[in-house]
């Protein structure tokens, strides 16, 4: 090939290559930057999907506090839920012998511990405890005895169970006025429910 013909060629053919190579540098680049946003898309997407999945989480919570918030209040009022009111059991019992128009009732409150049915409920989060309460209650005769435990529950002041009564007939002598003929031992359980303890309420 002619010389003249090759230089004249020379600057075209180093152009060429130059184009070539920042051609094949910027596919490079494009595929590269394509990639890394695809990647980003899909972590955005995922972003989304999670934010929707809390934001249908929240809502659905939102109806259900709304569905039963008032129960849930209901039964705060009465204390099923929150910390023992031993105050107000021993004044529901006092009236309850008071309205009854019994003889007197004695009573001993064991310690805090967990329900031992609570498995049967599912629960959930929520804890379930019970303290047992020996009760001894002197009545006229033996129908007094349901009488005085409506009354007690009817104060609504907590919610209890009964698990066993013995009665024993007893011959006090002295005035009719003043004289039980019936002494009632009872083991109660009462019941309460604490709900879980939110992160920012735990103790270090």
């Amino acid at each position: 090939m002619n010389p003249n013909v090759l230089r004249a060629l020379k600057a075209p053919l180093i152009t060429l290559a130059a184009v070539a190579v920042i051609g094949g540098s910027l596919h490079y680049y494009i595929d590269f930057e394509l990639t890394k946003a695809k990647r980003e898309l899909a972590r955005q997407q995922g972003n989304l999907r999670g934010a929707r999945a809390q934001l249908q989480k929240a809502r659905d919570d939102n109806a259900t506090i709304a569905r039963y918030l008032s129960r849930y209040q209901n039964l705060q009022r009465i204390g099923f839920i929150g910390d023992e009111q031993r105050i107000d059991w021993l004044d529901a019992l006092r009236f309850a012998n008071q309205q009854g128009r019994l003889f007197g009732v004695t009573y001993q409150i064991g310690s805090q511990q967990p329900y031992a049915h609570a498995g049967e409920f599912d629960p959930g989060q929520l804890t379930l405890h019970q303290s047992e309460m020996k009760v001894t209650v002197r009545l006229l005769h033996e129908g007094d005895l349901m009488p005085f435990l409506r009354t007690l529950a009817e104060q609504r002041v907590g919610v209890f169970s009964v698990d066993q009564c013995s009665l024993e007939r007893i011959y006090t002598g002295g005035s009719a006025r003043n004289r039980f003929n019936v002494r009632a031992d009872c083991d109660l359980a009462w019941i309460t429910l604490r709900p879980p303890v939110a992160a920012g309420d735990r103790k270090s």
